[in-house]
Formats: C-alpha cells, sequence, structure tokens
C-alpha cells in the first residue's frame, strides 16, 4: 500500500492495543487493496458503530475502508430478499410497537426450533418499509440507540447499488434456505437475479448449509463459501438424518468435500485459535493449513469490540467496572493474532479497525 492510499483512506494511530481511526473522504481504502492482503469483510455493516443491516451501517463500513460489505439475506412475502439478521424481525424494528402489525404475531417453526414473533415472510416490502430499524443489543451497545428510527429496511437490490457505486464488494448469506424453500420463497434464484442484473463481480456468497451451495456451484462463477460454526451441524444434514456434523467438515477429508462446491470457509475463530476454560487462547489448530492444501480460503467470524466478545487474553480495563463487558478491548491486537494465524480475511465489527490493522501490515512490509 502506498503512502498516499494510507493517508487519503484511512489513518491509524495504533497505541496501547487501541485504535483510532480518522476517514478523510469516502473513497474506501480497499480501493488500492493489493491482492494478497486480508480481506477486511464488514460485519453486518460497521454493527459496531450503526445499527446493523441498515444502509447507515453499510455507508460507515466502506467509509472506514472495508472491502466487502455482508448482508443477510430474507425473504418478504411478495418474494423481494431484504437484509436482516433473521426473518423474526421483532428484535431489529419497531414492529412490536405498530398496532396495525399486532395481528402478525405467530410461532413458527425455523430449522427445528419454535420462533414467536413477526417474519419478513408475512410481510410485503412496501409493509416492511413502513418499519424502522433499530439496535439489536442496544445493552451492549448503548450508543447504537441513537440511531433507532432513523433507518429502512434495505433490499438486496439497494445493498448492491450502493456497493457498487463505492467499488466495494458484496458478501451475501443466504439465512434459512431450506426453511424459504419449503414456504415457496426460494432465496438463490432472486440473489442470482440481483448479482446479474447489477453486473457484479466482485461478491462471495455464502450458507450455513450445504445443499443450496452445492446447487449455486452448478449456476454461478461467484465464490462460494462454506459456513462453519463451532459445534452442531448444518440444518439440512439434521433434517436429512445425515449423522455428520461441522467437526466432520473440518477434518481433512471433510475439507477435500466442501472443496468440490465450495471456493472458501467461513469459520468461527475458535476453529482456528481455540479457547480454553480459563477464556484464554490456546495454540492454533492446523485448520488454515488444512483447507489451504485444498486451495480453500479462510475467512473468520467475528472479531467484536468489546472486552465480552474477546478472549480473555485482549481484554481491556478494569474486570469490577460496570461497564466493562461493553468496553473496548484489544480489538487489533486479536485481530494481528488471526492475521498471523495466516486467515484470508476476517469479518469485522468495526472494519476501520480492521483496515488499520491491514494497513500497518501492509506498511511494516513497506510496501
Amino acid at each position: 500500500m502506498t503512502m498516499r492510499a494510507l493517508i487519503a483512506g484511512v489513518l491509524a494511530v495504533l497505541c496501547g492495543g487501541t485504535v483510532a481511526v480518522v476517514v478523510f473522504q469516502t473513497t474506501p481504502a480497499a480501493a488500492e487493496r493489493r491482492g494478497h492482503d486480508p480481506l477486511v469483510i464488514a460485519h453486518r455493516g460497521a454493527s459496531a458503530l450503526r445499527p446493523e443491516h441498515t444502509l447507515l451501517s453499510y455507508e460507515t463500513a466502506i467509509a472506514l475502508g472495508a472491502d466487502y460489505i455482508e448482508p443477510d439475506l430474507v425473504s418478504t412475502k411478495d418474494h423481494v430478499l431484504v437484509a436482516r439478521h433473521e426473518n423474526e424481525i421483532s428484535g431489529t424494528t419497531d414492529v412490536a410497537a405498530r398496532p396495525e402489525f399486532a395481528s402478525r404475531r405467530a410461532t413458527k417453526t425455523i430449522d427445528g426450533r419454535p420462533v414467536t414473533g413477526w417474519f419478513t415472510e408475512d410481510f410485503t416490502l412496501a409493509e416492511l418499509k413502513t418499519l424502522r430499524a433499530k439496535e439489536r443489543v442496544p445493552d451492549l451497545r448503548p450508543g447504537n440507540t441513537a440511531f433507532d428510527g432513523l433507518a429502512e429496511i434495505p433490499t438486496f437490490e439497494e445493498v448492491v447499488r450502493l456497493a457498487r457505486r463505492h467499488g466495494v464488494g458484496v458478501y451475501p448469506e443466504t439465512k434459512h434456505p431450506s426453511y424459504f424453500d419449503s414456504i415457496g420463497l426460494s432465496l438463490e434464484e432472486p440473489l442470482l437475479d440481483v448479482l446479474e442484473r447489477h453486473r457484479v463481480r466482485k461478491a462471495y456468497i455464502q450458507s450455513f448449509e450445504t445443499a443450496n451451495l452445492r446447487e449455486l456451484s452448478g449456476r454461478t462463477r461467484l465464490p462460494l463459501i462454506q459456513l462453519i460454526t463451532y459445534g452442531g451441524a448444518p440444518y439440512d444434514w439434521v433434517a436429512a438424518g445425515n449423522g455428520r456434523t461441522y467437526d466432520d467438515m473440518v477434518t481433512p477429508e471433510g475439507l477435500r468435500e466442501v472443496a468440490r462446491y465450495a471456493d472458501g470457509i467461513g469459520v468461527d475463530t475458535r476453529r482456528v485459535i481455540p479457547v480454553g476454560p480459563d477464556g484464554r487462547l490456546q495454540q492454533p489448530t492446523t485448520l488454515v493449513a488444512d483447507a489451504h492444501r485444498r486451495r480453500l480460503d479462510v475467512h473468520v467470524w467475528t472479531v467484536r469490540n468489546e472486552n465480552s466478545q474477546l478472549p480473555a487474553d485482549h481484554r481491556l480495563g478494569d474486570p469490577a467496572s460496570p461497564v466493562y463487558g461493553r468496553a473496548t478491548g484489544d480489538v487489533a491486537g486479536w485481530l494481528s493474532r488471526l492475521l498471523d494465524a495466516g486467515v484470508d480475511g476476517a469479518f469485522c465489527d468495526d472494519p476501520g479497525i480492521g483496515r488499520a490493522v491491514v494497513a500497518r501490515r501492509s506498511v511494516s512490509r513497506g510496501e
């Protein structure tokens, strides 16, 4: 990265494990990203700084230098894809306070478990557009509540248009694809339609399930990412009585199978650097090397800001403080450790910190 790019994009001041980021212009620092730099992926936008999955959040992420912005995708009743973490929206919108929608409250079985609330598939896009977004975890991120009520639920197409305007990539996740297939609102067709109509070439498509990725592998040349959590099994495997788990997926044999239909894996950070019973980090696993041998990229999730979301090794401040859990820890140090382990990208709640860490590493290499 040139000094001009560093100054024009992001000025990072790193000291004592903290990062201050000042943005000089809206042209993303990602514009001059070198091919071998790790990706900075904005987790639901800049979700540490704005309510997640809003254009406010995505715009902030772009300004802070994200390479990709991540919309989680669910469907409306009229089969339009919108960006929400879940199809149940009482925690991320003001729907529960809207008397005109009180009768829409329902209990459904989503991926084998009962969920009660309000669901996107019971609303037309026009109806959803009357709602306003709010912070999903206000106790953890009270500052984000200042933006409650300011943003609509964005469509996937709106997110893509924003990304295209600023030259950044999109990294959509299909949420509960088997469930949406079961109610006649398949996610994959409208997803590909939006990407094709807007001629998107800078994108990854991710899913925790496997069958939809296998289907997509025959329908698109865009890279596919198999998401792998810590514990459990893909829902489509559970529903089919497969018997295998995500633990099986990260073995050399499992990775060989993943490589037949996907281009990378998106894994819980603990798959790369485990955490012991005391909350402290242990020695890295061989997963990154094993995946690279299969020519699979490794992207990790999620690098969060708050002490309560960080390994004990990277928490800062007085544990007796009433705000200790939500105080910002050594995010830069934690991300640096993950990059040292060889990962190819990281989902960051604060992409400004991610960009600063990647920029510092480039400068230290003399690039």
